[in-house]
């Protein structure tokens, strides 16, 4: 495989030369197998460091340089990896800092993760012998502890330890894949962003446990509490864009569980589900050996209103929750909805055996607080909410409107 290094830089002279040093005479040799190469991304850093890098250019021709106007780290990581992939054909990239935080030894770590299969391995600081400094004041190890507990936390990704490191390496698959979202996420942001969209799409994530050291020379790119903003704006909007969908299904299933409540006690007192149910009275009683039409009817009942339902929630959910992955052609949209009512046949079915089931045990009506409710709406609730529900988003995601890869 190609492997590129590439280390985002801006006024890094007092370590670029070292860095690059270290890659080439002391990192490369222990990888076998892989071709190494190093694509520098330098924000024209006015301190000098483009011309220490050129000048070692003639010394390393695995050495290059990408440079462009400074949009901050994710545009650089962008830009850089962009070229890295689809000019130079990079298989895998690693992105880390040149300022010596992160050990460049251990970029072995990473490249057997990913000859292991892994499609992104990430640092972890936190996790399996991972560290920060000791030297740390208080406030910064609270921040970076913190920050962290809390994007695991809001988006429960518990096995995933480091959400805001810069010591990775990366497929081009999950690249290419990721690059499209990332346009606007910059600065430090673009790290939590890339992972969660990598998470996300299903990729195999590794964790390399590192220590964590403060830089020896240069000046430090501390967080600002602009950026801590922007970590808790974007997780925060991030998760909530994620339920989007999920709370319109539930605003689209409440509506459909009025109309499935109507066309059931309308079924069922105006002798629909009766009639039905003595015409099917022959199969009733050869296939459970019971005469209870009564509960048969109120089965029935629940059937109509349950397909009713399925019905207008297909149509809804076709033009309103999961429109982004709608058919524009009404050939196709017919088949979907065939293809929805033959999958969602199973929650027919469900509240059809819960309710006849009931009312044998049951009988017709039940008594709560001297009031006497049906009890096919008693169970109806619960066997919507419990079963239903769940069954059917899991359908609804994952065969009716599945997500293309």
């Amino acid at each position: 495989m190609k492997i590129f290094v590439i280390p985002a830089t801006y006024n890094e002279k007092d370590n670029i030369e070292k860095f690059i040093t270290v890659l080439e005479e002391e990192v490369f040799p222990r990888i076998k197998d892989h071709e190494m190469y190093i694509l520098v991304a330098d924000d024209y850093s006015p301190d000098g460091t483009g011309d220490i890098i050129k000048s070692l250019m003639k010394k390393y021709k695995n050495l290059d340089m990408n440079q462009g106007e400074r949009k901050g780290l994710g545009a650089a990581y962008l830009r850089t990896m962009g070229e890295a992939i689809e000019k130079r054909g990079a298989d895998v990239v690693i992105e880390i800092d040149a300022d010596f935080q992160f050990d460049p030894h251990d970029i072995v770590k990473f490249v057997k993760k990913i000859d292991e299969g892994y499609d992104m391995v990430i640092q972890t600081r936190y996790s399996g012998g991972g560290s920060i400094p000791e030297n740390w004041p208080l406030q910064r190890k609270m921040f970076s502890i913190t920050a962290n507990l809390f994007v695991r936390t809001v988006f429960t990704k518990f096995s995933i330890h480091d959400w805001t490191g810069g010591f990775r390496a990366i497929r081009k698959e999950v690249f290419l894949k990721v690059r499209p979202e990332m346009a606007n996420f910059g600065g430090y942001i673009f790290q939590i962003a890339f992972l969660h969209k990598a998470v996300r799409d299903g990729y195999k994530i590794g964790e390399v446990p590192l220590h964590f050291s403060d830089r020896k020379l240069g000046s430090s790119k501390i967080a600002s509490f602009s950026y801590i903003m922007d970590v808790l704006r974007f997780v925060i909007f991030t998760r909530l864009k994620e339920f989007e969908r999920f709370i319109k299904f539930l605003i689209v299933g409440g509506t459909g569980f009025i109309i499935q409540l109507a066309l059931q006690e309308g079924s069922y007192y105006t002798g629909v589900a009766s009639f039905l149910a003595v015409l099917l009275h022959p199969l009733l009683t050869v296939l459970v050996h019971t005469s209870d039409t009564v509960a048969f009817a109120n089965g029935v009942a629940a059937g109509i209103g349950a397909e009713g339902a399925i019905l207008f929630n297909f149509t809804l959910n076709n033009l309103w929750t999961f429109h982004d992955r709608a058919h524009s052609n009404i050939f196709q949209t017919i088949k979907r909805g065939i293809t929805f009512n033959l999958t969602s046949f199973g929650a027919v079915i469900v509240q059809f055996l819960a309710i006849w089931i009931g009312v044998l045990a049951f009988g017709p009506a039940t008594t709560i607080f001297s009031f006497h409710i049906p009890t096919r709406d008693i169970i109806l609730v619960p066997t919507i909410a419990f079963i239903v529900i769940p069954m059917n988003y899991l359908i609804y995601n994952k065969i009716i409107w599945k997500k293309k890869k």
